[in-house]
């Protein structure tokens, strides 16, 4: 059975930083694309990065040069280091696993998180 556990979300001020993981069990995702998306209180849930299967990053425009996404395929983990975090970055995060190896909008996740709360205040 595939899981993906996600940890390091919390309550961190504007400006702050968070780093976020997700362990992946179950399988290998190591020819895989892996992702993040988040989803805020009364909105859709919406990309925020993805990382294929050579490494090749994707970034929603909002995160850019604020979030990197990594992977490190001998221990099955993804992370999420966000920076400069605003308000507007509040949302549950969630981890994402791809059928595919590389990333595209027209994809959607195989497996997903049960998601990690991020809270930035003013």
């Amino acid at each position: 059975q595939v899981r993906l556990v996600e940890s390091g979300g919390g309550l961190v001020q504007t400006g702050g930083s968070l780093k976020l993981f997700c362990v992946v069990s179950g399988r290998t995702f190591s020819s895989n694309a892996l992702g993040w998306f988040r989803q805020a209180p009364g909105k859709e849930r919406e990309f925020v990065a993805a990382i294929s299967w050579a490494r090749t990053t994707y970034y929603a425009e909002s995160v850019k040069d604020r979030f990197t996404i990594s992977r490190d395929n001998a221990k099955n983990t993804q992370y999420l280091q966000m920076n400069s975090l605003k308000p507007e970055d509040t949302a549950v995060y969630y981890c994402a696993a791809f059928a595919t190896s590389t990333y595209s909008t027209n994809t959607r996740p195989s497996y997903w998180g049960q998601g990690t709360q991020v809270t930035v205040s003013s």
